[in-house]
């Protein structure tokens, strides 16, 4: 895995540009680590979550908030150091063929917290099931890790799971063949759909319910889940007495709690209920200015970016008006994203203006930031009123309608500012777009995913989070048909650049490969496939006891592997 850009969040909006912000290429502590100090008996670090955890099956799993669960309670072939780079964890050691094709994990003595031993068939089994389930991360198998025969399964193609080529050699070896290189494919091991499940225990269970409660999950991580109820605000795990590098972990565990307020929030930590909360907006100015809280106050790179997704199929937004290049360029470009960041967000987050966010995927042979140059879309995408409402003439020109009527939908759940940036963007749109009306939805995170899953909404205010270190996480969801995909768009153009980065003409020419990606991203840009917003930053406040966390902007966003709590 290649080192991440260590750029900071420069020009970062509002006061929170004062702070120091962490690097978003790379992993930070939020102190020392946690080197041979004792955790303090029965503490727990209290961590907020934005949302309740969508699911702890990692074929399921799809969110952010999840994924920390898991990753805090089962552990991947590979790992990430504090730097991001990938570790050994559940592998002790790998090779890989000299053409890069195969790769033979050698798994270390460690067990599930019921005393199984950990096999390289939990991978097996889990690594076929969500082929065969097909399930929205299951393109990670095929798509980005090229794993040989996912493909066919996860097409529904192949019904043989046992065609995917990944073998458990014996109790402890397992080799995975792919169908091309796939220079970054030890960094996809740390990244929960990776991870394995034990099969004679899901086996065990009712269907549908593995996951969902201490007595139906199994861990084999740092922490054991020890209090869980889907749908419910709080959620514990404890320290696993049996994990095997459990001399590492010095947290008696973590208490979770769902806090959807910026204000409830602060109030919740400033109380002491929790040592690791994420606040926005006025409070970030509130807190800087608070000579006790500032000095608990930590920004660091997140890694999400927020856009618009433009649903363009018949079915929606006035039968596929949204279908329209013009109209889909007439309103991003009537968005001030300064505006969002400074006025709305006000967190340190970075308006952006491309597909592929900056400050996580650096060149392997020039140290660059693939989007380091926020500026070389600007001939597409901006503050730019005057040409918005030259895009707006051409569509409705083209589309015969001087009135357009359609609905944003948001998640009202998913903090503070995203109720309010969806306001900014409705009278921006609105006052710079005379006869289109956008109409307002809140909603719960959950039922946006699944209007945009279904194809059921016009605009949706959405986000995505890089799962490793290269463009590719990004330019991955506009292939047509990609689960992720979810404006239905398709270009043979597009996909054929995709393809080429990704299984043909350029999977040995790094800098080829590079400027394929670059290409792909301009048609992304020139289309308004999307219209990118921000790449969020979290102004977190963390209690002067805790110590050790480490914050990515990739994959796995927080870990506690090193934590302290005093």
């Amino acid at each position: 895995m290649k080192n991440l850009n260590r750029r900071s969040f420069l020009g970062a909006a509002g006061g929170a540009a004062s702070l120091f912000l962490a690097a978003c290429g790379g992993g930070s502590s939020s102190g020392s680590s946690a080197g041979g100090e004792a955790a303090a008996d029965g503490k727990n670090l209290g961590v907020m979550l934005a949302t309740n955890v969508m699911s702890l099956d990692t074929n399921l799993a799809t969110d952010g908030d999840s994924f920390e669960v898991i990753a805090d309670c089962i552990d991947g072939l590979m790992q990430m150091d504090a730097d991001g780079a990938a570790i050994p964890a559940l592998a002790e050691t790998f090779d890989v063929s000299d053409d890069g094709t195969v790769y033979t994990f050698h798994l270390r003595d460690a067990s599930w917290n019921n005393g199984t031993p950990v096999t390289a068939n939990d991978f097996v089994f889990a690594w076929r099931r969500i082929c065969e389930l097909a399930g929205e991360y299951a393109y990670m198998m095929d798509e980005i890790g090229n794993i040989k025969g996912a493909a066919a399964i996860i097409a529904g193609e192949q019904s043989d799971t046992s065609t995917l080529a990944v073998t458990a050699v014996d109790d402890k070896t397992l080799q995975v063949e792919l169908e091309v290189p796939v220079s970054f494919f030890p960094s996809l091991m740390y990244f929960p759909t990776f991870y394995p499940i034990n099969e004679e225990f899901y086996n065990s269970l009712d269907d549908g319910t593995y996951g969902t409660s201490p007595e139906t999950f199994l861990s084999c991580g740092a922490f054991v889940l020890s209090d869980y109820l889907p749908g419910t605000a709080n959620l514990t795990v404890t320290k696993n007495p049996g994990y095997w590098d459990a001399d590492r972990v010095k947290l008696a565990g973590i208490t979770y709690q769902v806090v959807g307020s910026s204000d409830n929030a602060l109030t919740a930590f400033k109380n002491g209920s929790l040592d690791v909360a994420v606040i926005s907006g006025q409070q970030v100015a509130d807190a800087e200015a608070d000579s006790e809280l500032s000095q608990n106050l930590k920004v660091t790179g997140a890694g999400y970016m927020w856009y618009l997704s433009f649903s363009q199929t018949e079915k929606n937004a006035q039968g596929g008006m949204l279908g329209n290049q013009n109209l889909r360029l007439a309103i991003s470009n009537s968005i001030d994203r300064e505006s969002l960041v400074d006025n709305y967000v006000m967190d340190g987050s970075l308006a952006t203006y491309t597909a592929v966010p900056p400050q996580f995927a650096a060149s392997a042979t020039t140290g660059e930031d693939f989007s380091g140059d926020q500026t070389k879309f600007a001939d597409f995408i901006g503050y730019r009123p005057e040409e918005a409402q030259a895009y707006y003439e051409a569509a409705k020109k083209e589309l015969g309608k001087d009135a357009f009527e359609f609905t944003l939908i948001y998640g009202n759940n998913e903090g503070d500012e995203v109720t309010k940036v969806a306001q900014a963007i409705k009278e921006q749109v609105e006052g710079n777009l005379a006869g289109v009306t956008l109409n307002l939805q809140g909603m719960t995170k959950a039922e946006r995913l699944d209007k945009m899953q279904n194809d059921n909404y016009d605009v949706a205010l959405t986000r995505w989070g890089p799962d490793y270190a290269d463009p590719m996480t990004y330019l991955g969801m506009w292939i047509t048909n990609n689960s992720n995909n979810y404006g239905f768009w398709s270009n043979a153009e597009y996909d054929k650049l995709i393809a080429d980065c990704t299984t043909g003409a350029y999977i040995s020419d790094y800098d080829a490969r590079w400027q394929a990606m670059y290409d792909a991203e301009t048609l992304v840009m020139q289309e308004a496939v999307i219209a990118p917003l921000y790449t969020k930053a979290n102004a977190n406040l963390i209690s002067a006891g805790a110590e050790g966390i480490e914050f990515h902007p990739v994959a796995l966003n927080r870990v506690y592997k090193n934590a302290t709590l005093a």
